[in-house]
């Protein structure tokens, strides 16, 4: 309801994900709770939803109902997660606003005289406007920092080929694809980012995927401190 209420403001949404709520049902009569039990995920447009499309803004796309989960997806929801909806980004995502033909135009909640960036801009305007707790992005020049950063949020670029992720066909021929672009998390906080990335380093990833390099999440690297911290500076 929250999202829907952010939407109508901010205009950030492209689908909800049918069977969520159903998701949600089988998850209760579980008895192993994943890390990510019980939280609403909200996922780029462009990342593989089964039953959904993933246009990249573009109408060409509109009409090619993905059969299957991608990788993320199914770890999400290994993990407990529910990703519930889709979010905007600009035409062919090769761009610092988030605007298309489409879908049109999203704001930004703190200013809506403002953009929110992008491409992962529907998620920045989401998750900024309180109807997401967490939200899958992708970057490869700034598509998950520029949004988080003028939407005042947390985000995280990982390591190139950290998580499994197939570029979608509109880019794969673009110049930019040359550097290497990644899934990741946006949320309101550091922990949240870490929490996430912790439960997608898992073994079903890996599994789904023998291309990603089976290291788990490092807790204690996270624990030994900011290295931008004023006496990491002094320092050096």
């Amino acid at each position: 309801g929250e999202a829907l209420e952010v939407n109508q403001e901010v205009n950030c949404l492209t689908d909800f994900i049918h069977g969520c709520e159903d998701q949600l049902q089988k998850l209760k009569k579980q008895k192993e709770k994943g890390l990510l039990y019980g939280i609403p995920i909200s996922i780029k447009d462009h990342i593989n939803c089964k039953g959904h499309i993933s246009s990249g803004g573009m109408v060409k796309f509109l009409g090619q109902v993905k059969e299957e989960d991608s990788v993320i997806v199914q770890v999400l929801k290994h993990q407990g997660g529910i990703p519930f909806v889709k979010t905007n980004i600009p035409q062919t995502m090769i761009n610092y606003d988030c605007s298309n033909l489409i879908f049109g135009q999203t704001l930004n909640p703190l200013n809506p005289q403002k953009s929110p960036g992008g491409s992962s801009g529907g998620e920045g305007a989401l998750i900024a406007g309180g109807g997401s707790i967490l939200g899958i992005g992708s970057d490869v020049a700034g598509s998950i920092r520029l949004p988080s950063s003028f939407c005042g949020l947390c985000g995280l670029k990982p390591t190139g080929n950290r998580i499994r992720y197939i570029p979608a066909p509109v880019l794969c021929s673009h110049p930019l694809w040359s550097l290497q672009a990644m899934l990741g998390p946006m949320a309101r906080d550091v922990d949240s980012l870490a929490l996430c990335m912790k439960a997608l380093l898992c073994q079903e990833m890996f599994q789904l995927d023998p291309t990603v390099p089976p290291i788990p999440f490092d807790e204690q690297v996270r624990l030994r401190g900011n290295p931008m911290s004023p006496s990491a500076q002094q320092q050096s």
